[in-house]
């Protein structure tokens, strides 16, 4: 399986702008690299401008999902679409999204932690659905969102019902790239999954976001990596066999004893 994912330096509070980029993205790396799977970062519509997230925020069902959808469609692409913010009954929600090459939406989960040190809470609700597996390219895979990486549950949660593939999507910021790179690593190998990480770069109200996409091996290889502070596309072809060869290997998870934990 190809896997493309866009590093995108992100423009805070320009979502006709984002969005221009990302066709151009998306159009670009079908034509050049003909991936099966086009992966974005996270709040790539709108970036961190929360004080006019409401303002900012698509509709439900509204003008990018329309443009991903269409997108998918003609490129014969699936994307794992990232997260837009999306306005909801509950409030604005950071929505993760993933469309089939069909033009269909196969999976969408809003984020349910929300970061304090961001001032989340204020602006944005949380999900109220847990992260749950889905199907794309004949393959069980799951989704999360930038601070969801540090509650361990979720991935594991997503790994034990099946996921062979974890996406995350962040703008991580730049001060904390240590954790991000250890904790993705982590997730992959206690998981025997293979993550794949978008990450953003750029900077908005003085803070700098890390770069660092991935994709690591369930073995915890390395398998790409993003540069701290340039947008690019990263590349990766993933053997989804190795999943099961590792599992065999080393059957942590079947040894799980979650009733004496």
């Amino acid at each position: 399986m190809k896997i493309a994912i866009y590093q995108m330096d992100i423009q805070a509070g320009k979502p006709e702008t984002n969005r221009d980029k990302v066709q151009q993205w998306i159009k670009s790396v079908a034509e050049r690299h003909r991936p099966d799977v086009a992966v974005l970062p996270e709040m790539w519509t709108t970036g961190y401008a929360l004080s006019e997230i409401a303002q900012l925020a698509d509709e439900e069902n509204g003008q990018t999902q329309q443009m991903l959808k269409t997108l998918a469609k003609e490129h014969r692409i699936d994307l794992v679409a990232g997260s837009i913010a999306v306005n909801t009954a509950e409030g604005v929600v950071n929505r993760t999204l993933t469309i089939s090459r069909d033009g269909e939406v196969i999976h969408a989960y809003d984020k349910i932690h929300l970061v304090p040190m961001l001032d989340e809470p204020r602006y944005l609700a949380a999900g109220k659905e847990k992260a749950s597996p889905y199907e794309l390219q004949e393959t069980t895979m799951g989704s999360f969102i930038c601070y969801d990486l540090r509650f361990p549950e979720i991935a594991r949660s997503l790994a034990v019902n099946g996921a062979k593939v974890i996406y995350v999507f962040g703008e991580w910021p730049e001060a904390r790239r240590d954790h991000w790179d250890a904790l993705l690593r982590a997730r992959a190998i206690e998981n025997q999954s293979f993550v794949v990480a978008a990450g953003a770069v750029g900077s908005h109200d003085g803070s700098n976001f890390s770069g660092h996409s991935t994709v690591i091996s369930p073995w915890g290889n390395v398998l790409a990596l993003g540069s701290p502070d340039e947008e690019e596309t990263l590349v990766a072809n993933i053997d989804i066999s190795e999943v099961d060869e590792f599992r065999e290997a080393v059957p942590a998870l079947k040894n799980r004893l979650p009733a004496r934990y």
